[in-house]
């Protein structure tokens, strides 16, 4: 079983920074991928970035140029640099993953392409 451990949510106001952070544990394979995903009360849940063991990063379009996805190997840790941010950013943000050898790259925002997740972190942003 893999486990993630997500860390960072807070209430921030517009134009604020934050940085999430996630813990991946209990895992062997060497391709395992991971992302964030956001839920805000309503709506569906969405993928915002993410990243795979090719390499590969993908952006929702909502977020490019505002948020950066980036890991430390060493740490087995995932971040998610988040500025400008704006009120509905406000969700409740979700680190995920997988080990499926045919997922990743174009799938890294879907969600069923994922199968451990986080319980979660909030991120509240006012205006």
């Amino acid at each position: 079983q893999v486990h993630l451990v997500e860390s960072g949510g807070d209430s921030v106001q517009a134009g604020g920074s934050l940085r999430l952070a996630c813990i991946a544990s209990g895992y062997t394979s060497s391709s395992l991928y991971m992302a964030w995903f956001r839920q805000a009360p309503g709506k569906d849940r969405e993928g915002v970035a993410g990243w795979d063991s090719a390499d590969r990063i993908n952006y929702a379009d909502s977020v490019k140029g505002r948020f950066t996805i980036s890991r430390d190997d060493a740490k087995k840790t995932l971040y998610l640099q988040m500025n400008s941010l704006k009120p509905e950013d406000t969700a409740i943000y979700y680190c995920a993953a997988g080990t499926n050898r045919y997922y990743g790259g174009s799938t890294l925002l879907r969600q069923w392409a994922h199968s451990y997740w986080g319980q979660g972190t909030q991120v509240t942003v006012s205006s």
